[in-house]
């Protein structure tokens, strides 16, 4: 009876150290990606570049400043969750170190674990150079960023949902519609809350039914942007910020676990 929790305790850390191998290995891979490195100093270009927008446009310069600099947090985070996401299972196949990967006592979930938990590291590390952009160029005018971290926090939050759409859809499909798909699951989370409007403008029946499905199906990134208030100093609840970080979190895994479904069920041959 007692050598099954014994046998349990000696391969929980066999798990663990798989994922977290693939994970490293993942995120040398992605730190070395030149899209990467692309995409990364367009968004700094762009945080600087804010300064010169401010100057060009009516409106105070400091909420200019922190709407371009999130923004460009935000549009260049998903651009790098898409790009380097879609690949990711793409490389490993084509290049059939996948082959060599599985063959060993590697379980597919846990490689797709491990190159999400690799690139949504990759996107962290990302994510702080940009705000640390933007902090210097708020501190040299002698204004506080902590207030921004809140929507910093839930952008990042966002971009774990996207990594696992990129994720999923690339098990399923080549990177060109793993793209297209993960851009308009994207798109389309932020405007979910309008399939509400289209509900009532639609004849009763399959429309309103189909309106009703994409509603709790889709991810509702709007939940998890909060941009503007943090740019106008509005306040925001420590409650609503973890109700969405907790939602945004469970939508991520939820996709993930799809993820990993589909890559079992995936034929290499």
């Amino acid at each position: 009876m007692s050598a099954r929790p014994d046998r349990v305790r000696r391969r929980a850390p066999g798990i663990a150290s798989a994922v977290l191998a693939i994970a490293l290995n993942t995120f040398r891979e992605a730190v070395r990606d030149r899209v990467l490195y692309l995409l990364l100093a367009f968004a700094l270009i762009l945080i600087g570049v804010s300064r010169l927008l401010s100057l060009l446009t009516v409106g105070s310069e400091e909420k200019i400043i922190k709407d371009v600099g999130l923004a460009a947090i935000s549009i260049f985070g998903v651009l790098t969750a898409v790009f380097v996401g879609v690949s990711l299972v793409f490389k490993e196949i084509e290049r059939r170190t996948v082959y060599t990967l599985l063959a060993n006592p590697v379980r597919r979930w846990q490689f797709v674990s491990g190159k999400f938990a690799g690139l949504l590291a990759v996107l962290s590390l990302n994510v702080v150079l940009m705000f640390l952009g933007l902090a210097i160029i708020l501190a040299i005018r002698g204004e506080s960023t902590w207030a921004l971290l809140p929507a910093v926090l839930l952008i990042l939050v966002e971009l774990g949902i996207i990594t696992a759409f990129a994720l999923l859809f690339s098990s399923l499909t080549n990177p060109i519609l793993a793209a297209v798909w993960t851009f308009a699951v994207y798109v389309a989370g932020h405007l979910s809350w309008s399939l509400k409007l289209l509900k009532g403008k639609v004849p009763e029946g399959l429309s309103q039914w189909l309106c009703d499905l994409l509603y709790w199906l889709l991810p509702h990134l709007e939940h998890l942007n909060v941009k503007a208030e943090v740019v106008h100093g509005q306040p925001i609840s420590l409650g609503s910020v973890g109700l969405a970080v907790l939602y945004g979190t469970s939508y991520a895994l939820a996709v993930l676990v799809l993820a990993c479904v589909a890559f079992e069920r995936k034929d290499f041959n």
